[in-house]
């Protein structure tokens, strides 16, 4: 499986922080980015640099924005780039500043397909600004196949570098990300394409490593699957799996075995049951998340009525 190529970009603090409010410990933070650059991630996801007249900063953790005082508290200049997504509608361009002034190598534009316009308008601000860009089209499994299409056309006259498929229900088996991954790669030549999954039917790994085969050339992955409800592709599974003698196992290993699996036991991210419910349906996950919150509170519903009351 060795592709000098592949990059993987682990989301951890990012997607993961849709669990806990952004509310990662500084000192925290900066080990797992510490370990990652030791492990020979290639990119590390800080978090959104969301707008505060969007966002009460004093309603999220600092991951939610991203200051640049707060990203040079826990990371350095180093093989390992830094990212941060930012998402249509809900972001102050003037919060960035350019490039050579700041640690922040890769901005992650997140829109979905209707959007795609304002995507690209905000995409061309960050690379007039100097940074990598990456579009990320959110909930592509939603909407007509002659709309991604058209999104395509349109991205393929932008200077984005990077297009990402992005499974955010977790609905696709592996014969859709291999479809996707070829039409991506058709109607986008000279352009890289990523894969971004979710493990609501268990198959965030096995869809990544189908993108990857079928051309893809990076993989967002998290810690220990950290991420919005049923999570991610696991950075610890894509680091054995890719055979790039720059990646080493062992310091991952080591931020899971300090954080992470006492983490997982507390906010219960990973499959679940009612988030298979939702990945079938191919719907938002946020009915799931209330439904687990629920039970913990003690109020009783079965999962044949939240499946049944789901049925459209």
């Amino acid at each position: 499986m060795y592709r000098p190529e592949v990059k993987i970009l682990d989301v951890t603090i990012r997607d993961g922080g849709l669990m806990n409010n952004w509310d990662f410990p500084k000192s925290m933070v900066k080990e797992i980015f510490y370990g990652l650059a030791k492990a020979g991630v290639d990119y590390v996801e800080l978090g959104y640099r969301a707008d505060k007249r969007v966002f009460p900063p004093d309603e999220f953790g600092p991951w939610r924005f991203c200051d640049e005082e707060d990203i040079r508290d826990v990371a350095y200049t180093c093989d390992t780039k830094i990212a941060v997504m930012c998402d249509v509608g809900r972001t102050n361009q003037d919060d960035f500043i350019p490039k050579s002034e700041s640690l922040i190598s890769m901005v992650r534009v997140a829109c979905y397909v209707p959007e795609v316009d304002e995507g690209l308008k905000l995409a061309q601000y960050m690379k007039d600004l100097g940074y990598e860009v990456s579009l990320n089209l959110m909930a592509v499994s939603t909407v007509k196949e002659s709309q991604i299409d058209e999104a395509l056309k349109k991205i393929a006259q932008s200077n984005v570098d990077l297009i990402y498929i992005v499974d955010s229900f977790g609905y696709y088996y592996s014969e859709h990300i291999r479809y996707l991954t070829e039409k991506y790669i058709h109607a986008l030549p000279g352009k890289a394409i990523g894969i971004h999954t979710h493990n609501n039917r268990q198959l965030a790994f096995s869809n990544s490593v189908e993108a990857l085969l079928a051309g893809a050339q990076f993989v967002d992955c998290s810690l220990y699957g950290m991420g919005r409800a049923a999570g991610n592709c696991t950075t610890e599974l894509m680091l054995s799996f890719i055979d790039n003698p720059r990646y080493d196992l062992r310091p991952v290993l080591d931020l899971i075995e300090r954080y992470f699996i006492r983490l997982k036991e507390e906010l219960k991210w990973g499959y679940e049951l009612p988030y298979l419910v939702t990945g079938v349906l191919n719907q938002h996950p946020r009915t799931a998340l209330a439904y687990i919150k629920e039970q913990g509170q003690g109020l009783q519903r079965s999962l044949r009525d939240f499946y049944e009351s789901h049925i459209r």
